[in-house]
């Protein structure tokens, strides 16, 4: 299993020193020498301070700031956790996707998903109630744009009318495309254009929040992908290559008992399918986050099978 670290500004406790050039430079390369595969970065452009104060968190843009940590950082993956293509054009999104996994040398992970904060779409002029219809538009345009970027696109509210000259992407024949999302139409993208899937095992009222079907323990998982992977073979396509990325259980690391508990719950989980965590750390400070970030690398991932 590999593993991928949240930046620590995704904890509603986190402090705002993260917020810094030094400490992202200083987290991240810790992170990168510490055996984390990639680190990540969630999207929310026009949050409410109603979120903020129910548990939500402070925010960068995730392309200028997964930007700006592929070049303090030489190996480690980039994430989008989760990019909300609705939010824009797709020609948009292309741009600014392919532009980072070119500048980092191809280490991009493009994760996509619908959004589900009502009031986020009403502050960008977004349809709220179009978002899954916006999403499945996108991600055809995206991959589209990506496996021939000279032949026009369009959609319902868009549409580009001649050849078009665009940069490819650094990967070939695309970055690795993540869908994010539980249920059934969250697979069907994954089988149309994925190469991995971001489920989140929580309980129903967690789920609900984020208007996605519950998976609320590793068996339910297990069948999910199941699921998932036999429509991918009936699709023609290999699911011995799908990704499925879950949260890591947040574990203390000084707790022998706590630890053990994590490394069973995470072997279970790969062996139903799993093959990458992401991890929150401490956010109380930016030593805190590094000491938390070494702590797991040579606790948990350097036992990971």
């Amino acid at each position: 299993m590999k593993f991928t670290l949240e930046y620590p500004i995704e904890s509603p406790t986190a402090t705002d020193g993260f917020l810094h050039p030094q400490a992202i430079r200083q987290v991240c390369q810790q992170a990168e020498a510490s055996w984390f595969s990639a680190v990540a970065l969630s999207e929310h452009p026009a949050p409410s301070a109603k979120w903020r104060r129910r548990g939500g968190h402070d925010t960068l843009d995730p392309i200028a700031a997964l930007g700006f940590m592929a070049g303090v950082t030489s190996t480690v993956k980039l994430v989008t956790n989760l990019y909300v293509l609705p939010f824009r054009n797709p020609y948009l999104s292309a741009k600014a996707l392919t532009s980072l996994d070119l500048v980092s040398g191809g280490r991009l992970i493009a994760g996509v998903g619908a959004g589900y904060l009502r009031s986020e779409f009403a502050a960008l002029g977004v349809d709220f109630d179009r978002r899954a219809e916006l999403l499945d538009e996108a991600l055809a345009a995206l991959w589209s744009i990506w496996m021939d970027p000279e032949i026009p696109v369009a959609g319902s509210d868009f549409g580009a009318v001649g050849e078009l000259w665009l940069q490819r992407p650094a990967q070939r024949p695309h970055p690795p495309l993540w869908i994010g999302g539980n249920g059934g139409a969250a697979m069907r993208r994954v089988v149309e254009y994925g190469t991995g899937w971001m489920p989140v095992i929580s309980p129903p009222e967690y789920a609900a929040s984020m208007r996605t079907v519950a998976i609320s323990d590793a068996r339910q998982f297990g069948a999910a992908v199941d699921t998932l992977r036999g429509r991918l073979a009936a699709a023609g396509r290999d699911p011995a290559g799908l990704d499925v990325q879950i949260l890591c259980p947040e574990v203390d690391l000084d707790d022998e008992s706590a630890v053990r508990r994590t490394r069973e719950l995470l072997d279970e989980l790969a062996g139903y399918g799993a093959t990458w965590a992401v991890v929150h750390v401490d956010g109380s400070s930016v030593d805190a986050a590094v000491d938390y970030i070494k702590g797991f690398g040579a606790t948990i991932i350097s036992g990971a099978s």
